[in-house]
């Protein structure tokens, strides 16, 4: 599974101070089925808690995503900031996602060394943070 972001949206969430740790929640989140919205053409919405603060005053994350194998964040905003997205930045969105989500191995590796993405998180990371913050 890969976890990614777009250059823009890693300086968005370190401008904002979103954790590491609250995007891969919300892919938890994703892989356990708890979808926001699902905004078509593998893009989708999810909701993310400002730090100290609950989801309903947050952030929106907007992603593209084959579910269980790679998630992109690709744009994010505080909801106080605005509502939803136009419809052009959806379709720029879902475009970009097709794209990144359609990449070879070799081309996401390209990708990854060029800085166009990041890798969010690797997979043992990911389940190191899920077990961190489950119940026992």
């Amino acid at each position: 599974m890969n976890v990614l972001k777009r250059k823009d949206f890693a300086r968005w969430q370190a401008s904002e101070k979103l954790s590491d740790t609250a995007l891969c929640r919300a892919v938890q989140e994703m892989e356990s089925g708890l979808i926001d919205a699902d905004l078509g053409g593998n893009l989708y919405k999810k909701r993310v808690a400002r730090p100290g603060a609950g989801k309903s005053g947050g952030y929106r994350t907007l992603l593209s995503a084959r579910v269980g194998h790679r998630y992109v964040f690709l744009h994010g905003f505080p909801k106080s900031d605005k509502a939803n997205i136009t419809r052009d930045e959806k379709k720029a969105l879902q475009y970009a996602g097709k794209v990144f989500l359609a990449l070879s191995a070799k081309d996401l590796a390209k990708a990854l060394q060029a800085g166009v993405l990041l890798e969010q998180k690797t997979v043992l990371d990911f389940f190191f943070i899920v077990y961190q913050n489950s119940p026992l």
